[in-house]
């Protein structure tokens, strides 16, 4: 018997995922017996959740946005028993949910999760931490410290546009020193992104061509910016335009190490909660996941 459990996200941005619940879990217990559904009430609660049901279930579901996939991801990542992981998307941009292939509409996202397609997936490490789609600083972590709360309500994923158009006209340069296998670097910066995935804030902005199971990193680091540059950004040209603007560094790796001064808040798939210095690694194909039938793609 295979069991499952759905922890949610109450106050998940996607509405109609949330009032959609009880229809997503009646939907899932056609196929299996026992489907038990739990709602987060604090931060911090999905990880507690994890662990009190982890190792009485076989699929864990998380229905929510980045923020509630990354806190329960990295409470999955940090156990040697780790159950199979699908996602329900309710949040703005929902990066690894795309990643993954899954459709953005609740329901239908749950027809692909009963296809059970099961896809071994790599995670990054960033200390004692693990994110799936990114890690970054600099001008990354200031567009998202800079999103008005309400104009993300009610605009989504455009807030995240327009709060990065607003940021680049002031970006705070650092000073970075970077080691890694392949390359290192150490100079003024105003951001470094750290890829697992190809999404970052809903689009495949930095890194369009990633793979999720590769086993390697795609780093970028730009050390100055511009208007075109923002727009390479935005229009999926600065991973092809690296070799020729010397503003832009990337290469791949597997490991590496980063410091900055002054220290740099880091921004971990949209949660802010340490500072470099970091050591990063890919863990290859460390998660199982639920995946859209396309994936890879």
């Amino acid at each position: 018997m295979t069991r499952v459990a759905i922890i949610l996200n109450p106050k998940a941005g996607n509405v109609k995922m949330v009032n959609q619940i009880e229809l997503i879990q009646e939907r899932l217990q056609e196929k299996y017996e026992h489907v038990s559904l739990h709602k987060t009430e604090h931060e911090g609660h999905g990880a507690e959740l994890v662990e009190e049901l982890a190792d009485e279930v076989d699929i864990l579901i998380g229905a929510g946005g980045d923020g509630t996939i990354y806190e329960l991801a990295n409470a999955i990542c940090k156990r040697e028993n780790r159950p199979i992981f699908g996602v329900i998307p309710g949040g703005t941009c929902n990066d690894f949910s795309r990643a993954i292939g899954i459709n953005q509409n609740p329901i239908q996202a749950v027809e692909q999760l009963l296809e059970d397609n099961r896809s071994l997936i790599d995670v990054g490490r960033s200390n004692d931490e693990y994110f799936l789609n990114f890690w970054g600083i600099g001008l990354i972590t200031q567009t998202s410290e800079n999103i008005n709360p309400d104009t993300k309500e009610v605009l989504g994923r455009l807030s995240y546009y327009i709060s990065t158009a607003q940021t680049i006209n002031n970006p705070e340069p650092f000073h970075l020193k970077v080691e890694a296998d392949e390359t290192n670097f150490e100079g003024e910066a105003v951001m470094m992104i750290v890829g697992n995935g190809p999404f970052t804030g809903g689009i495949q902005a930095f890194f369009p061509e990633n793979n999720l199971q590769d086993g390697e990193f795609d780093v970028l680091i730009i050390k100055e910016t511009s208007l075109p540059t923002f727009w390479s950004i935005f229009q999926s040209k600065v991973f092809k335009q690296s070799r020729f603007n010397e503003d832009i560094l990337h290469f791949q790796t597997k490991n590496l190490s980063i410091t900055a001064s002054p220290e740099q808040t880091i921004d971990c798939d949209g949660e802010r909660y340490y500072t470099t210095p970091s050591t990063l690694e890919v863990l290859p194909k460390y998660l199982t996941v639920l995946t859209g039938k396309n994936f890879p793609n």
